[in-house]
């Protein structure tokens, strides 16, 4: 079968003067904002998880021109303006230089010179260049060393690049569309720009993998209007629902989102019209099984392809066999997929599967694009599928057979910690210990719980009523010793986990949220912890945290210790509204949206976890993906839970009780794919109309109840 997917210390990502990210499938390129590739930093085009181009600056006239602007065109394009110095004694330059960037397989880069003055001006420009195929990692980590054999060829054109590691091989052509003098590591054009004239040329880079090329997508001399991503992208905005507010906030930063999510998409070679979502850019743009199902979950209100697309992918490489060195096992999830560099790979193959959360997730989200009566052969086709993922969790996932899913990594090579929280200290006792394997999570509890309902309604849906009682009896019996042994009462809160010893750790953190969101909290026990999410060591005012302010350990710009993650707040936030706790979720709705502008109007993967009251403009994570897929999708999922907008296909119903919060104003959605039809409502105040919706649609104005089977 061929590979299909084409995409903590850590270095830099720019000189200090920003950095602007392009985003195209399996191809992505970080620069500073003058458009330069700037040698020492984490800059450069990267396809398939590796570094084609990691050096191309700019010189005018023998000096480093000054940036004006950087402007995104579109998630694989943008823009930068830059003018030449002025000379000595004059105020102003006369030369404007413009580059435009399209990112896609390889690069394109159109540059162009234009003179403002009343005579002929002469321009020099050179071009820094450079390709050291350092994989993703190597890069993020600041670790660039020794790349194997290397070579560079140079003709009258091109410049190639040459590397071998071991028995793989790559290479990179930069071809050259204007005279210019050409040297291994220089591209140098003495042009004569005439008065108020301009002079252009064409860069095109074009990668390639074990002697295979990859013809780049925009092409030098064709339009840009034509190319494949541009193309792709309309077709996917003409789709989309319409979502419009009186909050220009909340309206930019779903514009953005959407956007992102658009840049963020993989597509399979072999099935072209199937569609999964990279976990992130710069760093992960490849499919991960957590973030994937996820970030599936939480744009099924615009887009539920997506989550099909991503089932279907996920189902492709289910487990068959088992090895512990990767972690696979039969019925398991993968974690992340590789491309090129088996290096990069937790396991040292190009799937790593040591993930304890993807395969509850995986049957979760397939129960979920049930209830949506979405493409509904090709939803069943995926029950086999659920059924090896069940299986899992009873086999390898409860290795000691006491009802809980736990891991315990069987590889060097593996991750430590297998949730999503997963950085080497982030499972902890209150007192700063760190737990000691098997761990079984409390989130994952729930996810385990929601499978197990999600796969009883299919049975229901078949007729067989026996296996669906089972299964809703398994569920009500883990809910009921999980809100047993998981509740310390002596705290007040629920366990984080339970450790090896099967003892509680009783670090007070946001993990507890998710168990909200599945519905496996008694209620008297989740208004307890609604209060805590919402309280001074929990919530910064911008988010509610990993960790508490009151836990040894926490550090409010570490990873997991502190920090805010907007998927988490989103997901907290839907079980607080599912609970019935409208006032507590949308103060952190309110939070994250108002951290959104300082984020050029986008949510990153995370953002530190210091208070709002002593730091009025929320403060960046050094190496924090963005865009980053669950944070994209984290408005979206805010969005329904705000609407409380729960289908059920069987019955051809929809739970629908908007709770607006005042901030927001007027509520209007156009278009909401939904049981093979379109649904558009508009939301002002407490009145919600419904404006069109699927023949045969029951609209129930109550919330979902928050527990039951």
């Amino acid at each position: 079968m061929s590979q299909p997917w084409a995409s903590a210390a850590s270095a830099s990502l720019g000189g200090g003067r920003g950095i602007v990210t392009l985003v195209e499938g399996p191809a992505f390129a970080i620069s500073a904002a003058s458009g330069d590739f700037e040698p020492g930093f984490a800059h450069g085009l990267f396809f398939r998880d590796m570094r084609f181009l990691s050096e191309l600056c700019l010189r005018v006239n023998g000096g480093w021109p000054e940036p004006l602007a950087a402007s995104a065109i579109e998630p694989f394009s943008a823009a930068f303006v830059l003018r030449d110095q002025p000379h000595p004694g004059v105020a102003d330059s006369t030369l404007a230089v413009f580059r435009t960037r399209y990112v896609g397989n390889g690069m394109r880069e159109d540059l162009v010179v234009r003179n403002f003055g009343n005579e002929a001006a002469r321009c020099q420009l050179e071009l820094a260049v450079d390709a050291d195929f350092a994989d993703l990692f190597e890069v993020k980590e600041g670790r660039i060393g020794p790349t194997g054999e290397r070579s560079v060829e140079v003709s009258e054109r091109r410049i190639t690049w040459r590397a071998r590691r071991g028995s793989a091989s790559h290479a990179a052509h930069l071809d050259v569309f204007a005279p210019a003098a050409i040297s291994p590591r220089l591209v140098t054009y003495d042009v004569v720009v005439p008065a108020g004239d301009m002079w252009s040329t064409c860069l095109q880079v074009t990668p390639v993998v074990h002697e295979e090329e990859f013809a780049p997508l925009h092409r030098c001399g064709q339009p840009v209007g034509r190319s494949a991503p541009l193309t792709r992208l309309e077709a996917w905005r003409r789709r989309l629902p319409v979502i419009d507010t009186e909050h220009a906030g909340f309206s930019a930063l779903v514009d953005r989102s959407t956007r992102d999510l658009a840049a963020l998409r993989l597509f399979d070679p072999d099935v072209p019209e199937r569609a999964v979502v990279a976990a992130g850019a710069p760093w992960f743009m490849t499919l991960f099984g957590r973030d994937s199902l996820l970030t599936s979950w939480m744009t099924m209100l615009i887009d539920a392809d997506l989550a099909l697309g991503t089932l279907q992918t996920l189902a492709r490489y289910q487990g068959t066999e088992v090895d512990s060195v990767t972690e696979e096992e039969p019925g398991r999830i993968l974690h992340e997929m590789r491309f090129e560099s088996t290096e990069l790979s937790l396991g040292g193959g190009r799937i790593y599967y040591g993930s304890v959360d993807a395969t509850p997730l995986f049957v979760m989200l397939l129960g979920e694009l049930r209830r949506w009566g979405h493409r509904r052969d090709e939803v069943d086709a995926l029950v086999p599928a659920a059924d090896l993922a069940l299986a899992w969790m009873d086999h390898f996932g409860d290795r000691d057979r006491d009802g809980y899913i736990e891991y315990a990594s069987s590889s060097e090579r593996g991750l430590h910690n297998q949730g999503w929280k997963d950085s080497h200290d982030s499972t902890r006792f209150a007192d700063g210990r760190l737990a000691t394997a098997p761990v079984a999570l409390c989130e994952v509890q729930g996810y385990a719980y929601a499978a197990l309902l999600a796969r009883a309604d299919f049975a229901d849906d078949a007729g067989d009523s026996h296996h669906a009682a089972r299964l809703r009896d398994r569920a009500r019996e883990l809910k009921e010793r999980f809100n047993r042994d998981y509740w310390i009462e002596e705290r007040g809160w629920l366990a984080m986990g339970l450790d090896g010893d099967r003892q509680p750790l009783d670090a007070l953190t946001s993990n507890m949220g998710h168990c909200l969101w599945t519905g496996i909290l008694d209620e008297d026990k989740a208004a307890r912890v609604g209060e805590l999410l919402v309280s001074d060591p929990m919530f910064s005012g911008w988010g509610i945290r990993t960790l508490a302010t009151s836990m040894v350990g926490y550090n409010p710009i570490s990873y997991h210790n502190g920090s805010i993650w907007p998927h988490d707040n989103a997901i907290c936030a839907a079980g607080l509204m599912r609970y019935g706790m409208v006032s507590a979720a949308h103060r952190v709705m309110e939070g994250l949206v108002a951290a959104a502008p300082s984020f050029d109007d986008r949510l990153p993967e995370l953002f530190a976890g210091l208070p709002r009251a002593a730091f009025p403009i929320p403060v960046t994570y050094p190496t924090s993906c963005s865009p980053q897929a669950w944070a994209a999708a984290s408005p979206l999922l805010m969005l329904r839970a705000m609407l409380r907008f729960e289908p059920e296909a069987r019955d051809r119903r929809l739970h629908l009780a908007p709770d607006i919060p005042a901030w927001l104003g007027r509520l209007r959605l156009e278009r909401v794919a939904i049981m093979g039809g379109e649904l558009s409502i508009e939301v002002e105040g407490d009145e919600c109309r419904v404006l069109e919706a699927p023949t045969g649609l029951t609209v129930v104005p109550e919330p979902r109840p928050a527990t039951g089977w």
